[in-house]
């Protein structure tokens, strides 16, 4: 089992900026991929930012250029900056991680932290 400890989330009022902090009970590097999904409320939840294979980083159409993601190895954490917000960005942000690329494997999640962009 891995545990997953989020940070970060809040309150932000448009074109304003967030970071977000997830931090793992594993290296990093013992995953196939990690990143992030968000859900809104009463829909299903998507893809934001992932990281597969260690280098190999896809984002979301949505995100176009806004967020970025880092990572520090050795606190096995990882990290999504979000600029420039806009108000359908509010949702909980989920992070996660999967050992391998099985459809099939339901991965490891942290419990969300909610991001709400409102002036």
């Amino acid at each position: 089992q891995v545990q997953i400890t989020e940070s970060g989330g809040g309150l932000v009022q448009p074109g304003g900026s967030l970071g977000l902090s997830c931090a793992y009970s594993r290296s990093l590097f013992s995953f196939y991929a990690m990143g992030w999904y968000r859900q809104v409320q009463g829909k299903q939840r998507e893809l934001v930012a992932r990281v597969i294979g260690g280098d190999f980083t896809r984002f979301a159409d949505f995100v176009k250029g806004r967020f970025t993601m880092s990572r520090d190895n050795d606190r096995y954490t990882i990290y999504l900056q979000m600029n420039n917000l806009q108000l359908e960005d509010t949702a909980v942000y989920y992070c996660y991680a999967k050992d391998t690329p099985s459809v099939d494997e339901v991965g490891f999640w942290g419990e969300g932290t909610q991001v709400t962009v409102s002036s």
